[in-house]
């Protein structure tokens, strides 16, 4: 059978996460409900990560095996015409048999994004988290990097994750702020990540930039291996999976 993988964009302010569950919408349901009524056969799909409830993703990848081949360019168009308004395929490639979304990714990067203002934004409450009061971005911008490199992330790992091991590698850690809308960003990459280890990253960061930690205190917080020492786990709507990694050269069918 023929083997494909999309690319999935999606709000995730009303699902429960990527992954199908009991208690409400999930992406994956409308992924797979919406190609198997356009290949009328169940088709089965296969996501390169499990985003928590309210997060969202730009650049999230799924693999399936299909019954009959569409042309790639044609598909996402085919896809979201069956799909809700909240979640679309912005991409199509026909790949190799054996690609799996999840065992074939090579890292992802997300971005954690914080509106610091003395007032409210609602047109952006869907995709970022606000604060007020004082916040010192440059501290934040100094305390990244120290997350660069392989490190025991165990202060950085929320109860119930099922990993073997908290060692994990980022490679890059970074934020800035848009000199327009004054949205700080915190960017980061890495092979593979622990449960909501990005939003207690960004929880830490933004602690920083409160003056609440001091933005050299992140190795030995890191040392540490203590919960408690970090910051908060940020609520999931500031945080979206923007773009998943693979070897696509090795991978694409008709390049």
């Amino acid at each position: 059978m023929p083997s494909v993988a999309l690319v999935i964009e999606f709000d995730g302010t009303d699902f429960v996460g990527w992954q199908i569950q009991d208690n409400g919408r999930s992406v994956q349901e409308e992924i797979q409900r919406a190609l198997t009524t356009l290949y009328k056969e169940e088709i089965k799909v296969t996501g390169s990560s499990r985003t928590d409830a309210g997060v969202h993703a730009r650049g999230l990848v799924c693999s399936a095996q299909v019954p009959f081949t569409i042309p790639a360019e044609r598909l996402p168009l085919a896809c979201n015409a069956l799909l809700p308004e909240d979640v679309a395929v912005t991409a199509a490639y026909d790949v190799k048999d054996g690609f799996n979304a999840r065992f074939d990714s090579q890292g992802k990067r997300y971005i954690y994004r914080i509106v610091h203002d003395k007032v409210r934004h609602p047109l952006l409450r869907r995709n970022t988290y606000f604060v007020t009061g004082r916040l010192d971005a440059d501290a934040m911008k100094k305390a990244a990097p120290y997350f660069e490199g392989e490190h025991d992330f165990a202060a950085f790992c929320a109860v119930g994750g099922s990993q073997n091991t908290t060692v994990r590698r980022l490679n890059k850690v970074c934020v800035s702020q848009d000199p327009v809308s004054g949205v700080i960003e915190i960017e980061v990459r890495g092979e593979a990540f622990l449960y909501n280890m990005v939003r207690i990253i960004a929880g830490t960061l933004l602690y920083v930039g409160q003056g609440k930690i001091a933005y050299d205190e992140i190795p030995s917080i890191i040392d540490s291996c203590d919960r408690e020492r970090a910051g908060k786990t940020l609520p999931p709507e500031g945080l979206t999976l923007e773009e998943v990694y693979y070897d696509w050269e090795n991978i694409k069918l008709n390049k």
